[in-house]
């Protein structure tokens, strides 16, 4: 029984090689209009293939323009091409382009409306609307190697979680969560629909099927011949003016539903149940984002999600220790002797910069120092070697997310589909020579390897001068440091209004927060720069697959953003304060500026300020772009139409007015994501409260993103993906580099090694072992051995001796301001520190991961369990062949082939 009987054997698409530009064509369909007849004036409405009686037969005013189907109220639009036609020297030949690529559609199969411009909102757009009848569906279902349902899944439900009854008001209804029940499902095939579920042929594929069907064939399609190489694909048509615009419609408006029956207003549902804020506690309908977008959004919004799940331990023990830290304030003997005018008022410490600073008393940095005492304290290390084994949980549990999803949405063996999918028309038209493909034995396009070395050298070396150019603008930050701190603490020095916070914001504080802000903002414009220069790199590259090009433009754009977002971090972290040296002989930048000093209470306080200001900011700025800007160019751009009654503003209108969610618009998305996972991971020991700020700013990415994509952005074109792809491989290099930056920070950028090394070893109070630690950290220098270039212009109290932090010899003692050996008994504790703190980290680390398989057992037995009905199926249709074709006399049809073929069944069982 064929479903489509004698029709499916008058209509053919086949995919070919051909063989003068090694470009990939689509050969015609069948039509049933004459030879003769064209298809492409702005007035023309096209019917090919289709019984349908034509538009002037069918009374206009009967259909709503918010419909998503053509004027017969029948064939569903699938896909809407937009141009202006707009008389300029350009207009023939884009008029041309058009009548060709037009008709070559009409030859693949698609069916094709045109509505005038004179029916348009503005009386200037004429727009395209296209169908792909259920022939160019099954066969490109075909070619793709879509799975469609073949028997109801008959495994039994997983059972109930006992938490569910508490975990209830974060449910939605089920109709929402599961849409549709769960199917065993097979690659399509035109010779075998009666194996399918195949009860409406209207609606057997989604709409998100559709359009990316209808969009593999746009891309494909050729539309003429230029400067004598065969050019092809909308793509470049909209690139070169010829169309404005190509997306698939949105199935209805997002406030409500739509007024045809046969319209599941998904995207209503979507709305109300997803993209709401006021839904930021429920779970998100991974199922409809996945039905409705396509399996690439759909496991964005899953890993974004988990990320979040994940995240509320992380904030919940960041808070605890930050909370620790809090009511243990009073009791940090350090701070206590900071803050004693017996002890850190008596206490004056050298000039912080030369000639124009002046002696200063410890206790003037009393509050910074009670501060700092927030995160650097014990659970600081512990929060740290937590934060170790936390992202090592994210990690291994995602990845049996991840597999259950791919099981769920039938991605199991996409790997093998998209060797033959993902070929870029980009890389077919460019590529001029060709070569014989070992495996196919078909002459495929190839670039030569001296024309790849060039690319990848121009590429290199682009990469590198931008890198570069972000290392010199850090610097630029550095000399800014520099040189205006003396002006802050001249500033605050001699302003009587700054006096009375001047215990709060001290001239190192000042400085690291205006530097910290001018940081952010050149990491904001050097990356509108580099994005663009990213992107023409990539392209000058010539990728030959979409994954190798989305992965070379990931690493570029990582490795920038690592270096841009990072590098201040990295500075205050591990350089700031390592290199100062000590008074009469400091150490300067280019012979001219001196190195900054740490704070007496340490750089930690500084690195938290350095990261909450570029990670708070950077969260903030993104929230903006991605919300508010869309919002303003929609609310701009269709302010005319806003006040039109439904009739006159027609649903291809509406989304035409809205933004393009581009081929990037998720790369984006996921970069921002895996940047701030980077602040959570690399520098959490500096701020145990990042994951909160995380957790917060991700319950809204959720809504914004959801919002952004319901309601301000064309709907995209569904594209399938099984993973995260390349950003795993990051996310893993990021959970092992963060073990070592965060047993650095704790050894060489907090004061806990030294503390411990001085309660241990050498404490002067057995009653109170930490007492006498400041005096201890702090080295003596003799004003009088100042050199004259150093010495500060005035010294009113004629003070003899300065402190600086530092553990030195007294001038008095032989081996005057050489280090003492407790600078090299600390040096010991830090290093013996950080290999035992990564030694543990990484054995527990690596145990975790071996002890939490990748793929949940239950999944396992799943797929093995649909591949052996799957197998068992196909054999059972095939035996009945080979039966029927027995009875019918077919010669060809052996009895050793039927008993073959019952053998293989039962071989299949076996196994």
């Amino acid at each position: 029984m064929n479903r489509l009987g004698k029709k499916a054997n008058e209509t053919l698409i086949e995919m070919a090689l051909s063989a003068d530009d090694d470009i990939a064509v689509l050969t015609k369909f069948t039509p049933s209009q004459s030879e003769g007849e064209e298809c492409n004036g702005p007035e023309t409405i096209s019917t090919a293939g289709s019984e349908i009686p034509s538009s002037s037969e069918i009374d206009k005013r009967h259909q709503s323009k918010d419909s998503i189907f053509f004027r017969d109220g029948v064939r569903r639009i699938d896909f809407v091409l937009s141009y202006v036609d707009d008389l300029n020297k350009e207009w023939e030949k884009k008029l041309e382009r058009r009548k060709e690529f037009e008709s070559n559609l009409q030859k693949a199969g698609l069916e094709l409306e045109t509505e005038d411009k004179k029916e348009s909102e503005d009386g200037k757009i004429f727009f395209v609307k296209i169908h792909a009848p259920w022939e160019v569906l099954i066969t490109y279902a075909e070619v793709l190697n879509i799975k469609v349902p073949i028997r109801e899944n008959d495994i039994p439900p997983m059972v109930e979680n006992p938490l569910d009854c508490v975990l209830f008001p974060l449910r939605l209804p089920e109709k929402v969560m599961h849409p549709e029940p769960d199917y065993f499902t097979a690659p399509f095939s035109k010779d075998k629909q009666e194996l399918y579920l195949i009860n409406d042929e209207s609606t057997f594929f989604s709409p998100s099927m559709r359009n990316r069907i209808v969009n593999y064939i746009l891309t494909r399609c050729p539309y003429g011949t230029e400067e004598g190489k065969k050019k092809f694909g909308i793509k470049r048509l909209l690139n070169n003016g010829t169309y404005t615009a190509a997306y698939p419609l949105h199935d209805c408006q997002y406030w409500k539903k739509a007024s045809d029956p046969n319209c599941d207003s998904e995207r209503y549902t979507l709305y109300m149940e997803w993209a709401r804020f006021l839904r930021f506690y429920k779970e998100q309908p991974l199922v409809l984002i996945r039905k409705y977008y396509g399996e690439k959004i759909g496991i964005y919004f899953a890993w974004l999600g988990f990320y979040t799940e994940m995240l509320f331990l992380a904030a919940v023990v960041g808070l605890i220790c930050f909370l620790y830290g809090l009511f243990t304030m009073d009791e940090n003997m350090s701070s206590k002797e900071i803050c004693d005018p017996a002890i850190g008022g008596e206490i004056i410490m050298c000039p912080l910069c030369d000639r124009d600073c002046e002696y200063w008393r410890l206790n003037t940095t009393c509050e910074s120092s009670q501060y700092s005492h927030l995160f650097d304290n014990v659970a600081t290390l512990f929060f740290a070697i937590f934060m170790g084994i936390w992202v090592t949980l994210f990690l291994e549990f995602w990845k049996r997310r991840q597999a259950r999803l791919k099981y769920e949405w039938d991605l199991v063996d996409f790997e093998e589909e998209q060797q033959q999918l993902q070929l870029r028309p980009e890389y077919e038209a460019k590529c001029t020579q060709k070569k014989k493909n070992p495996v196919t034995q078909e002459m495929e396009p190839y670039i030569p390897l001296t024309s790849q070395a060039v690319r990848f050298c121009i590429s290199g070396a682009t990469v590198l001068f931008w890198v570069s150019l972000i290392i010199a603008s850090m610097i630029a930050v550095i000399v800014y440091r520099l040189a205006v701190y003396a002006a802050f603490a001249s500033l605050m020095e001699n302003t009587q209004t700054l006096q009375p916070i001047s215990g709060v914001l001290t001239p190192q504080l000042a400085t690291s927060v205006t530097a910290s802000c001018l940081n952010f903002v050149i990491i904001m414009i050097l990356n509108f720069f580099y994005e663009r220069i990213a992107i023409w790199i990539t392209d000058m590259e010539i990728p030959r697959t979409h994954m190798e090009y989305e992965n070379r433009l990931t690493m570029k754009m990582f490795l920038f953003q690592f270096v841009n977002y990072y590098s201040s971090c990295f500075y205050v972290a591990f350089f700031k304060g390592k290199f100062v040296g000590y008074p009469g002989a400091y150490t300067y930048m280019f012979n001219r500026w001196r190195n900054e000093e740490c704070d007496p209470a340490g750089c930690l306080i500084e690195l938290t300020t350095q990261l909450t200001i570029v990670m708070a900011g950077k969260q903030i700025w993104g929230n903006i772009q991605e919300a508010i800007v869309p919002w303003i160019c929609n609310w701009w751009g269709r302010r005319k139409a806003r006040n039109n009654p439904e009739n006159l503003y027609s649903r291809w209108e509406q989304d035409h007015d809205l933004q393009t969610f581009g081929a990037l618009g998720l790369f984006y998305e996921y970069l921002e994501m895996v940047i701030q996972f980077g602040f959570i991971t690399l520098f959490v020991a500096s701020f145990p409260l990042a994951p909160l700020l995380a957790l917060m700013n991700n319950i809204l990415e959720i809504r914004v993103d959801s919002w952004k994509l319901t309601t301000q952005y064309r709907r995209p074109v569904a594209a399938k993906a099984h993973s995260i792809g390349v950003w795993q491989e990051i996310l893993n290099g990021m959970a092992i580099l963060s073990v070592v930056t965060n047993a650095f920070i704790v050894a060489f950028t907090s004061d806990m090694i030294p503390r411990l090394v001085y309660y241990y070893a050498y404490f002067e109070n057995e009653h109170s072992p930490m007492s006498g630690y400041i005096n201890n950290s702090l080295s003596v220098f003799l004003i009088s051995d100042f050199p004259e270039e150093n010495k500060p212009k005035e010294n009113p109290e004629n003070f003899v001796i300065c402190r600086y932090r530092d553990y030195r010899y007294p001038p008095d003692h032989e081996k005057k301001y050489m280090h003492t050996m407790q600078f090299w008994h600390i040096l010991a504790a830090k290093l013996a520190f950080i290999i035992i703190m990564e030694h543990v980290v990484f054995i527990v680390k690596f145990f975790v991961a071996w002890m939490i398989p990748d793929v949940p057992a239950d999944v396992k037995a799943k797929i093995k369990r649909e591949k052996y009905l799957t197998q068992k199926i196909l054999h059972e249709y095939e035996l009945e062949k080979l039966k029927e074709r027995l009875c019918q006399g077919d010669t060809r049809a052996t009895e050793k082939e039927f008993m073959a073929t019952e053998g293989r069944m039962e071989l299949s069982r076996a196994m």
